[in-house]
């Protein structure tokens, strides 16, 4: 660890900068300024291709490909100097357009252009458009494959087991049997429908001035479609036109998918203590590594720390984005500034949820169904046959099955010979008395199988 890390305020970059390499280039600051600066430059290529512009000749190649490797080759140098002139100037955005003013300042092509750069915007036209590239690039490195890889491992758990009976307990008692993997194939499910929710929610942008209505761009040139232009530019960065806004993309978007973000925590937030809760009851076990320690007074200790760790991480991130669905839409007239910073810890609130996703995925890692302590819990539990039993009973015409089952087993021991005592007393068909002595707690499991293997 390195001594900015050793004496990095937040966590994020002290103790798990290590963990979040591939957030860094996205969230930091070095990131907004990029993702400026690609903005910037795009729609002044975008101005160029058009031909519509009298002032504005196609570019060579040459001049082209300046452009392109100003944002290919964008490194942190080239951030420090924006950050420089932004120390000037006292703005960030324009520090961008000067910054680019500068660099082709040496090539006579692009510098007849220059007073095109950032032509007809307002500073929220480059945000909007910057933290929409920045989430629509985290969504597609960084959450889908994160996301992919956890619920990937989570099938291999469902399908190895799927098969492997285990007492469920609702209200923390014990219920009707399920499966291992049925228990996983449950929240595999909920995060499949929450994935096709976050895939499918479009990321909007706006390039339309300084209150939403094209006013300086449709009065330095009245003949062109400057809405159809938006659009297309819009479109071709890979984000969706939003028409309506006031000075800023009102960030409804935004609101929505860090509302699926949210929810999708949130089931892993109840995966993480269901998983928790089972290695206190012993049904998992967790390996064993020789070089790590459990507990400093306490040898014998593996605790489900990865588990522990996701709870909080995910805790905290859904804290951070519950703020933003609530606080982001909200702008007084057509702007004010108190979105500012909150828009810059929107990475603040995915790397929490980034370290969960990795601490799920290497707890998920390190455990294994304890085989022996599942089926002794189930061989102590023969009640659960009550179900079944008082079922057939209501099948056949039998009076109160409830409530004779329930005079049997509610509140007291109940073993195999008591319960196939009751059942050979009820007056039910010699094959169904059969089926019911033949079933056992841990055959007992419906389609729970099947819909684990189908996950």
């Amino acid at each position: 660890m390195n001594n900015f890390a050793l004496t990095a305020i937040s966590p994020l970059d002290g103790r798990y900068s290590d963990k979040l390499q591939g957030l860094r280039p996205l969230f930091s600051e070095f990131g907004l300024i990029r993702f400026r600066l690609i903005v910037e430059v795009r729609w002044l290529q975008m101005l160029v291709q058009q031909g519509e512009l009298p002032e504005l000749p196609r570019l060579s190649a040459h001049g082209q490909k300046i452009l392109n490797d100003m944002i290919e080759n964008f490194s942190e140098q080239d951030a420090a100097r924006v950050k420089h002139i932004e120390a000037g100037i006292n703005h960030d955005v324009k520090a961008i357009e000067y910054f680019i003013k500068e660099h082709i300042s040496g090539n006579k092509e692009l510098a007849q252009i220059a007073e095109f750069i950032h032509f007809g915007c307002t500073s929220e036209d480059i945000n909007n458009l910057a933290y929409a590239l920045m989430l629509n690039t985290a969504r597609q490195q960084c959450l889908m494959p994160q996301l992919s890889e956890l619920i990937t491992e989570l099938q291999t758990f469902a399908h190895e087991y799927a098969k492997q009976p285990m007492l469920s307990r609702t209200h923390g008692q014990p219920a009707t049997p399920t499966t291992v993997g049925k228990e996983m194939a449950n929240f595999i499910a909920r995060l499949k429908r929450q994935m096709d929710l976050l895939v499918g929610t479009p990321i909007l942008g706006k390039l339309n001035g300084a209150s939403g209505n094209y006013n300086a761009l449709a009065t330095a040139y009245p003949n062109i479609d400057w809405q159809l232009l938006s659009k297309n530019f819009i479109n071709k960065l890979g984000l969706t036109w939003n028409p309506y806004t006031t000075q800023i993309e009102p960030h409804d978007y935004m609101a929505e998918l860090f509302a699926i973000v949210m929810r999708i925590n949130t089931i892993l937030l109840d995966f993480s203590r269901d998983m928790w809760a089972y290695i206190a009851l012993n049904y998992f076990s967790q390996k064993a590594y020789n070089n790590e320690v459990g507990s400093s007074v306490m040898p014998h200790k593996i605790n489900p720390i990865d588990f522990e760790n996701a709870e909080g991480n995910l805790g905290l991130a859904n804290a951070l984005l519950g703020h933003m669905v609530e606080k982001l839409p909200i702008s007084r007239w057509q702007r004010d500034l108190s979105d500012s910073t909150v828009l810059r810890n929107i990475g603040v609130a995915l790397a929490h949820s980034t370290l969960a996703y990795l601490s799920l995925y290497r707890g998920l890692q390190k455990i294994t169904p304890n085989l022996e302590v599942i089926q002794a819990d189930l061989d102590n539990h023969w009640e659960i046959l009550a179900e079944p039993v008082q079922t057939l009973m209501r099948r056949y015409g039998i009076e109160q099955p409830y409530e004779k089952l329930k005079a049997l087993t509610r509140g007291r021991p109940v073993n195999k010979k008591l319960l196939h005592q009751f059942i050979n007393e009820q007056p039910l068909p010699d094959e169904i008395k059969k089926q019911l002595l033949e079933l056992k707690p841990e055959s007992y499991l419906g389609y729970a199988t099947d819909l684990a293997k189908r996950i």
